[in-house]
């Protein structure tokens, strides 16, 4: 089978790339299952019930996310009743922290599929070791299928790539989000692994990842604050397809992805 996943959605251009780009790719691609990171999906930071309606009319089947996810209020209403929206399992544990960061989903063949979402440490908060809650949490889905994405949010590549073997032969593919830019690094290791260190993002490429360029470079020249705005030109898609054994779960193939909007497609 070949699974689909989707670079981070940034805004209505992104969702405008999911929705205009998406249903062809699968279609000439054969995918069966698409997973997408969703946690900018809404005005660029944070999701939204609307926005992940809007992303699963799309073609989307699973919406991971990151550390905006909490950006929007309103998507606490998700949490608890559609399973197929999910936040890092490595969120502070035993506290009431609403969600679920893995889940296991069965295709019209009657494949199953688990999904487990991480966010990294370095750089970044300090959220519960996503070493040792993505290993709890892949032996548990284990128990149900062999085939296993993970979405392993996080700044640092040096994270990225210590969980991918960490995790090496356990589960299908790892791939990385947070960083808005794709990296030529993708691999299926010999323990059946696939690996990118970040799929890039889906939404517009005339932008200082994903926003406004003269906003941030303001920033970067005062230091003071700016607003944060998606840019709306150069729309592309971007991700990672991983053909997958069903059998054994195991990766066989990967191939980069990054689709451009026609002009006259953009708004």
């Amino acid at each position: 089978m070949k699974v689909l996943f989707v670079g981070d959605i940034i805004g209505s251009p992104g969702r405008d790339a999911v929705h205009k780009l998406l249903p062809s790719l699968v279609q000439s691609q054969e995918i069966e299952f698409v997973i997408a990171n969703a946690e900018n999906a809404a005005g660029g930071k944070g999701l939204t019930p609307g926005v992940a309606r809007d992303l699963f009319a799309s073609g989307i089947h699973v919406l991971t996310n990151g550390n905006h996810v909490w950006h929007n209020k309103e998507v606490l209403e998700i949490f608890g009743r559609d399973e197929r929206v999910l936040r890092p399992a490595n969120l502070p544990q035993g506290v009431g922290v609403p969600g679920h960061g893995s889940g296991v989903y069965t295709l019209s063949s009657g494949v199953k599929i688990g999904v487990l979402n991480l966010i990294g440490r370095v750089f970044m908060h300090p959220y519960d070791c996503p070493f040792r809650v993505g290993r709890q949490e892949v032996e548990r889905l284990r128990r149900e299928t062999p085939i296993i994405v993970v979405d392993f949010h996080a700044e640092a590549t040096s994270e990225k790539i210590a969980l991918s073997w960490y995790l090496d032969g356990e589960v299908s593919a790892v791939i990385g989000t947070h960083t808005h830019v794709a990296t030529a690094d993708e691999r299926v290791s010999e323990q059946g692994t696939a690996f990118q260190t970040d799929a890039g993002m889906t939404g517009p490429f005339d932008s200082v990842i994903g926003v406004r360029k003269e906003p941030v470079i303001e920033a970067m020249i005062k230091l003071m604050p700016v607003r944060h705005v998606p840019a709306k030109r150069d729309i592309r898609l971007c991700g990672l397809i991983v053909e997958v054994d069903v059998i054994t779960g195991r990766a066989k193939r990967v191939e980069r992805v990054c689709l451009k909007l026609k002009d006259s497609d953009q708004e």
